[in-house]
C-alpha cells in the first residue's frame, strides 16, 4: 500500500500497530510514543541506567519472562515499589533489569523491531531522541500509540501521543509528510500551556481521578532528559552513557 507509507519523505508519523506494520518496513528507525506511560517509563528507568524488557502482555507470562531474562517484573500502578506509574521507577536500583508489560508500548515496539531500529520517545526525551536520529541519519516514523476502546479493542487516538510524536518531529531534520506536520502543528499550540492540556486531555483526566495525577505531571516534563532508548536486541539501554 505504498500510497500511505509517506515514503516520499525522511519524517513520517502514523498511529498504532497497523502504522507500524505499514511504515516500519520502510524506515531506518521508528520511534514509539506511548505518553502515559509506557514511554515515559522507558525515560525515567533507562535515566537510572536501567535495561528494559517491553513485554506485550499483562498476565502470568510476563512473570515467567521476567524470570527467564533475571530480570524485575513492573507492576500494575499502585502494585509493588515498582509499577507502571513513571514516578515510582525514579528510585531503581543502578543498573536494574526490568520488565515492562504493555499492550501498547511494548507491543509496537516488537512488531516494529522486525524491521528497523526503535527508538522509544516522550515528551521528557524529544529532544535527545531527534538528536539521536539527526546524527545517524535517515528516515524515520514516528509512531503514536494512542489507547484502546473498551470493549471492542479498537485504536483510540490519544491527544498526549499526538504531542509526544509533535515535540520529536518539531526536532527532526529533513522533509516532513504532511502527518508529521500536522502532529508537529498540534504540539506547536498547545506548547505553552502544555501541561494543562495534559491534565485536561482524556488520558489525563483518567490518571488524575483514578489518584495519578503526578504521572501527568511526570510526563508533561517537557526536554527535562538527556535519555535515548534504543532497542538492543530484546531491550531499551540508554545510548547517551555508550556515547
Amino acid at each position: 500500500m505504498a500510497t500511505f507509507d509517506q515514503s516520499e519523505y525522511q519524517v513520517r508519523f502514523e498511529w498504532g500497530e497497523r502504522g507500524v506494520g505499514e511504515l516500519a518496513p520502510k524506515s531506518d528507525f521508528v520511534i514509539i510514543v506511548d505518553v502515559l506511560s509506557f514511554s515515559t517509563c522507558v525515560d525515567v528507568a533507562t535515566t537510572q541506567g536501567a535495561t528494559v524488557f517491553p513485554f506485550g502482555w499483562k498476565d502470568q507470562s510476563a512473570a515467567v519472562y521476567a524470570k527467564s531474562r533475571d530480570a524485575l517484573l513492573v507492576n500494575r500502578r499502585g502494585q509493588g515499589t515498582f509499577s507502571l506509574s513513571p514516578p515510582s521507577l525514579a528510585n531503581l536500583p543502578r543498573d536494574s533489569r526490568i520488565v515492562l508489560p504493555s499492550p501498547n508500548g511494548s507491543t509496537l515496539t516488537l512488531v516494529a523491531s522486525d524491521h528497523s531500529r526503535v527508538l522509544c520517545g516522550c515528551l521528557r526525551n524529544c529532544r535527545s531522541v531527534a538528536n539521536f536520529v539527526n546524527r545517524e541519519g535517515g528516515s524515520v516514523t514516528v509512531v503514536a500509540c494512542g489507547e484502546r476502546w473498551m470493549p471492542g479493542d479498537t485504536l483510540r487516538p490519544a491527544m498526549e501521543d499526538q504531542l509526544g510524536a509533535g515535540a520529536i518531529i518539531q526536532k527532526l531534520k529533513g522533509t516532513k509528510s504532511p502527518e508529521a506536520g500536522s502532529a508537529e502543528a498540534t504540539f506547536r499550540a498547545c506548547e505553552n500551556v502544555l501541561l494543562e492540556t495534559l491534565s485536561a486531555c482524556s488520558s489525563g483526566k483518567e490518571l488524575t481521578e483514578k489518584g495519578y495525577g503526578e504521572d501527568v505531571t511526570c510526563a508533561g516534563q517537557i526536554d527535562s532528559s538527556q535519555s535515548q532508548p534504543l532497542l538492543s536486541g530484546e531491550a531499551y539501554i540508554d545510548q547517551s552513557e555508550v556515547l
